[in-house]
């Protein structure tokens, strides 16, 4: 699974920011999909919770989506995973991309395996317990969100969060909204921009492959903003 990360070597100097969990006001989509796997996040630990900075800039991004002409908001799939579910979801995911493949993994040859690996490791970081590269989510300091409509309905974005493939990367519809504004497909490029831009606005950066997955504080939100640093390492639970 191991993969290069361009962010890894970013050094981490820990500001030692409490995990706190998200307060009501930011709405979740629930039952929230990994527990209802099974993963091990351990007796009380909730997904739920982020560094105290974080939920502060979430809070930002929703305020100021809510004033917005469209009275859209943040809803939040997933946000502080442990690495033992991470190492729980990527090979749950390697065994779900097996499977749209139609490939045994027991019996399956090492190339079609491998293409497998590298497909479910763009989007899925490695369960790495280095304190020196912590899984993003691990930190505390990684959100994956999507934006829902007044009533908390999610709004379509032209594909799954967690979708394994091209559809995931953030401009996937930008050629076909450039040749058709009226499209479906701009719309969907629409809500990723707007997405995007709120968050930026609030301080987050995204994921270079994945539509809804935004940090502040981590490796990847340093290496995306040009930062010489970290602020968050690995989270105690």
């Amino acid at each position: 699974m191991a993969a290069t990360r361009p962010w890894s070597p970013i050094p981490i100097e820990e500001s030692g920011e409490s995990l706190e969990p998200l307060p009501p006001s930011l709405w979740r989509l629930e039952p929230h999909p990994y527990v209802c796997l099974g993963a091990p996040y351990g007796p009380g630990a909730s997904p739920f919770r982020l560094r105290t900075g974080v939920v502060a800039r979430l809070l930002a991004a929703d305020a100021a989506l809510a004033a917005g002409p469209e009275g859209w908001r943040l809803a939040i799939f997933d946000a502080w995973r442990p690495v033992a579910v991470q190492r729980f979801m990527v090979e749950h995911s390697i065994a779900a991309e097996c499977r749209a493949r139609d490939l045994d993994p027991k019996h399956a040859d090492p190339a079609a395996q491998q293409a497998v690996v590298e497909a479910v490791a763009r989007f899925w970081a490695e369960p790495s317990l280095n304190p020196a590269t912590p899984p993003p989510h691990s930190t505390g300091g990684a959100v994956d969100l999507t934006l829902a409509d007044a009533n908390g309905r999610p709004l379509a974005m032209g594909g799954a969060i967690d979708a394994i493939g091209p559809v995931s990367e953030p401009d996937h519809f930008a050629a076909a909204a450039a040749a058709n504004p009226a499209s479906e497909a701009a719309h969907w490029h629409h809500r990723r921009d707007r997405l995007a831009a709120v968050m930026a606005a609030a301080g987050f950066a995204r994921h270079p492959n994945e539509w809804w997955h935004f940090s502040h504080g981590d490796q990847l939100w340093a290496w995306r903003r040009g930062e010489t640093k970290a602020h968050y390492g690995r989270a105690p639970a």
